[in-house]
């Protein structure tokens, strides 16, 4: 079965793609995916055992992959990984798709990201990680939306709210 996703939801770590995905699926009445999650269950195993037993670069091949099945199949609301958009192949995939790009400033993303022990790209020095991964993916992000939704000092809701606005035709 072929299907489109509704939506499509990029942003840097921390710009609520999951969280406000699935407020935003909740909205809609359809199903909420994250390609991470995806990733995570092919390989049997949280993302940051797959940067340390294989590294980044297999993880952003399993990434591509359940990248393309999602966006062939899955009818609802998608969020991709915040590094997604480093893929050609992904930016290309996207096009014709509808595509939220969730901004976020650092500030935000730090709170709500935590500094994540949790997120490989950000073991180290995590805001200054965060703050070039935040610079790095913004052009890709900016590339690849079809819109762009300011998230800071909202609620996911508020956020959903004005998305579910801008799918109406």
């Amino acid at each position: 079965m072929s299907a489109r996703p509704v939506c499509v939801l990029v942003g840097a770590p921390g710009s609520g793609k999951t969280t406000v995905g699935q407020a935003l699926a909740e909205a809609l009445g359809v199903a909420f995916r994250d390609t991470d999650a995806d990733i995570e269950q092919l390989a049997g195993k949280p993302i940051p055992e797959i940067f340390v037993d294989e590294g980044e670069a297999h993880f952003r091949t399993l990434e591509r992959a359940a990248v393309v099945a999602a966006l062939a199949s899955h009818p609802g609301v998608l969020a991709l990984g915040g590094g997604a958009v480093l893929a050609d192949d992904t930016r290309a995939a996207l096009v014709g798709h509808t595509v939220v790009h969730l901004s976020v400033e650092l500030p935000d993303a730090v709170k709500r990201v935590g500094l994540d022990a949790g997120r490989p790209l950000l073991a180290l020095n995590p805001r200054a990680t965060l703050k070039y991964l935040m610079e790095q993916r913004r052009p890709l992000y900016a590339e690849v939306a079809t819109a762009t939704v300011v998230t800071d000092g909202r609620s996911p809701e508020e956020i959903a709210a004005e998305i579910v606005a801008l799918l109406k035709p």
